[in-house]
């Protein structure tokens, strides 16, 4: 469960596009920095083949919140420059991993530049979606983040994370609703602590 949940924390299969596209890494980038807060369903494929449920809640920079639905019971979120998983069927206390030692510390940065010399090391179409495979260039040995991306409009629709042991985890996003507004309280890890805790 530990390195299930860390790679989920490090955040989607819709409808196809009406005209399919290979996206150039500006205008992903663009399309990432322009998206502030958003919250969807996912289904999160395990690297093991177990699927989990829950509710992904998104607000940038540097804030993601993922609420695992039973018999999980899990709520994992970026915050303050950490990523904390609480598991309420554990009896031991919250584990806490640097942010910007995660793949999510990519597409979550204050600003996105995929242009980065070294950031990218995949970029292609598969018939359907852009797909873009990204790593921290100073940190490789962090993983890495395979991004999916439909057009017209572009979004993002599934990523595969791969953490330094090579577990692979996958997360579809299903109807993600950008905009609108999400409370700071949702991702400050001592407050959901907190009301873990209760």
């Amino acid at each position: 469960m530990k390195r299930l949940l860390l790679a989920t924390a490090l955040v989607v299969t819709g409808a196809a596009p009406a005209m399919a596209e290979m996206l150039p890494l500006s205008a992903i980038s663009t399309y990432l920095n322009g998206l502030v807060t958003a919250q969807t369903d996912f289904t999160q494929i395990n690297d093991d083949g177990s699927l989990s449920t829950g509710k992904l809640f998104i607000k940038r920079p540097g804030r993601m919140r993922f609420e695992y639905d039973p018999p999980d019971q899990a709520v994992v979120v970026a915050g303050g420059g950490t990523v904390v998983i609480f598991d309420a069927k554990s009896n031991t206390e919250p584990e806490t991993y640097p942010l910007n030692r995660t793949p999510l510390s990519i597409i979550l940065a204050r600003q996105v530049d995929l242009d980065r010399a070294d950031m990218v090391v995949g970029h292609g179409f598969d018939g359907t979606a852009t797909v873009v495979t990204a790593q921290d260039p100073e940190n490789p040995d962090y993983g890495n983040i395979q991004l999916s991306f439909t057009a017209n409009p572009i979004e993002l629709r599934k990523w595969v994370v791969t953490d330094n042991a090579g577990t692979q985890t996958t997360v579809i996003l299903q109807d993600m609703k950008t905009g609108g507004a999400l409370p700071d309280t949702m991702f400050n890890t001592t407050v959901v602590g907190e009301r873990q805790n209760r």
